[in-house]
């Protein structure tokens, strides 16, 4: 199995994929969430998230995580991404709009962000530094 080049796997991690993210937690098996993300090639990963969940919890004690997206077909391919958190910080409904809009039509995007979005909602900012990948195909 081939790995892919730079453009290919940013490329790759930009289409629309529910990502697995994982994360350690000290004293217990690390957390390993589906998630819907964010991501343009060149920028960071965003997620969106509660304050209160378990995951968020997880990740602001770790500062670090990773998001792994695949291909479920064949060729096979998947793409996980590694880095710290860079910031945390209440999600626009633009940002938050983004986010929703990859995984659902327009309007279902804005009716989930109208009933989702609240003052405990977080966005989540991490830059990617290590990549891991690979396609079947090559």
């Amino acid at each position: 199995m081939a790995v892919m080049t730079v453009d290919e796997r940013a490329a790759f991690l930009a289409e629309a994929r529910v990502g697995v993210l994982a994360v350690g937690r000290e004293g217990s098996a690390p957390l390993a969430v589906p998630i819907w993300y964010d991501y343009s090639p060149g920028g960071e990963v965003l997620l969106w998230t509660d304050r209160e969940s378990v995951k968020y919890r997880a990740i602001q004690a770790a500062g670090q995580l990773s998001v792994s997206v695949q291909q479920e077909s064949q060729p096979y391919r998947y793409v996980t991404v590694s880095g710290p958190v860079t910031a945390t910080e209440l999600p626009t409904e633009q940002q938050a709009l983004r986010i929703a809009a990859r995984y659902l039509p327009a309007p279902g995007a804005a009716a989930f962000v109208a009933d989702t979005l609240s003052e405990t909602s977080v966005l989540v900012r991490v830059r990617p530094e290590k990549w891991l990948s690979a396609d079947q195909g090559k």
